[in-house]
C-alpha cells in the first residue's frame, strides 16, 4: 500500500434542515485514506455515512471543515466541480443509469465527455470494463432489460471508466435481491485487489471483513470508533459498536 494520502477530511461538518432548525448530520469528521487502501464506513441508518461519501464526491457542500482529494482542496481550489469529480468514481445505491442508453453507451459517456476520448477509444474502454464485470454479452441492452445485479455491475464499470483516483461505493448491494448480492461483492473484491483506492458504505459486515484494510464506525454523525478491520471486529472497544455488530450479524443469520 502506498503511503500517499489520496483523500483527507478534517473537521468536516454538514447540516440539513433550516437555519432556524438545523440538523447536524456530520460532526467534525476527520480521517485520511491512503493510495491503494480500502476503507469501509459502517453504522446505523442515519449516522451520516452516505452524506460523508457525497461530500467527498462534491455532491454535497460543507459549511466548515476541509476536504482534499488527489491534492485538490475543495475549499481553496478554483477548479470546477466537474474537474474535481474526475478524481472520484461513484457507485450509487439505485444504480442511476440513463434508461435511454444501452449498457455500452452508459459506460462510454464519461470517457467521451470528461476525458475527451474519441468514440472508438471510449468504446474500447467501455467494452473492456463491461467484460471485466462479466457483461460482455449485454453491451447493447438497456437498463430495463438487465437484472438489478447486472445494472449495478454496469454502474461499477461506468464509475471506473474515467480512471478515478478513488472509487466511492454507497451501499452498492442494498437495492439487490439477496441472490444477486454475491456477484456484485465479488466484482468489488476483485477491484480492491487490483489496488484501487476505495471508500465503501455498507451493512454487509462479512464483506467489510474480507475487503477492507480499515473500518470506521459512525453513529449520530461522529466517528465513534475506527481501526484496522480485523482488530475492530475482534476487539470492539465501545458497547455501541459491540451492540451494532451483534444486531447486524444476527439479522444476516436469519
Amino acid at each position: 500500500m502506498d503511503s500517499e494520502v489520496i483523500v483527507s477530511l478534517k473537521n468536516v461538518n454538514k447540516y440539513y434542515g433550516t437555519k432556524e432548525n438545523p440538523i447536524h448530520i456530520l460532526k467534525n469528521i476527520s480521517f485520511d485514506v491512503k493510495k491503494g487502501e480500502v476503507v469501509c464506513l459502517i453504522g446505523p441508518s442515519g449516522s451520516g455515512k452516505s452524506t460523508c461519501l457525497r461530500t467527498i464526491n462534491a455532491l454535497e457542500s460543507i459549511p466548515s471543515g476541509q476536504i482534499c482529494v488527489a491534492g485538490i482542496s475543495y475549499d481553496t481550489t478554483k477548479e470546477s466541480l466537474y474537474k474535481i469529480r474526475r478524481n472520484t468514481g461513484m457507485v450509487f445505491q439505485k444504480f442511476e443509469l440513463f434508461s435511454h442508453m444501452t449498457a455500452l453507451e452508459n459506460v462510454m459517456l464519461g470517457p467521451t465527455r470528461v476525458l475527451n476520448k474519441t468514440k472508438s477509444e471510449s468504446e474500447k474502454i467501455a467494452k473492456d470494463l463491461l467484460d471485466m464485470v462479466g457483461l460482455s454479452a449485454h453491451w447493447n441492452k438497456y437498463p430495463k432489460s438487465l437484472s438489478g445485479g447486472q445494472q449495478q455491475r454496469v454502474a461499477i464499470a461506468r464509475a471506473l471508466a474515467n480512471s478515478p483516483q478513488v472509487l466511492l461505493c454507497d451501499e452498492p448491494t442494498s437495492s439487490l435481491d439477496p441472490e444477486l448480492v454475491d456477484d456484485v461483492i465479488q466484482i468489488l473484491m476483485k477491484i480492491a485487489k487490483s489496488g484501487m483506492t476505495m471508500i465503501i458504505v455498507t451493512h454487509e459486515l462479512d464483506f467489510v471483513q474480507k475487503v477492507s484494510h480499515r473500518t470506521l464506525f459512525l453513529d449520530e454523525g461522529t466517528i465513534t470508533e475506527q481501526g484496522q478491520t480485523k482488530d475492530l471486529f475482534q476487539n470492539p472497544k465501545t458497547d455501541r459498536l459491540k451492540q451494532f455488530i451483534s444486531k447486524i450479524t444476527h439479522k444476516n443469520i436469519f
